[in-house]
């Protein structure tokens, strides 16, 4: 059973940082594309970045480029979430998503549903 529990959200002051985690279980870590998601209120829920099963491959959507970074250590079956310069609208309830399938580049993630997904950390970022 594939689980994904993240950990690092909070509350943080518009052009501060934070780093989110994602702990995966259940599966060989290393062999799957990962990536983040978020949802603020009242809103759907929008791609924010995602890396290939090496990790030699990112990316981002446009309103976190440059300032968000994704990593993983396949060793500590570990994905993360680097956010500096935040702002007011980066607030939204932060997930993380693996693939079902095996050695993908993790491309296709901005239009996927089909992933499997974490509970959720919630970032707020005050003005």
């Amino acid at each position: 059973q594939v689980q994904l529990v993240e950990s690092g959200g909070g509350l943080v002051q518009a052009g501060g940082s934070l780093r989110l985690s994602c702990a995966a279980s259940g599966r060989t870590f290393s062999a799957y594309a990962m990536g983040w998601f978020r949802q603020a209120p009242g809103k759907e829920r929008e791609f924010v970045a995602a890396i290939s099963w090496n990790g030699r491959s990112t990316y981002y959507a446009d309103s976190v480029k440059g300032r968000f970074t994704i990593s993983r250590d396949n060793a500590k079956n570990t994905v993360y979430l680097q956010m500096n310069s935040l702002k007011p609208n980066d607030t939204a309830v932060y997930y993380c998503a693996g693939d079902r399938s095996t050695y993908n580049s993790g491309s296709s993630f901005p239009t996927r549903k089909n992933l499997y997904w974490g509970q959720g950390t919630q970032v707020t970022v005050s003005s």
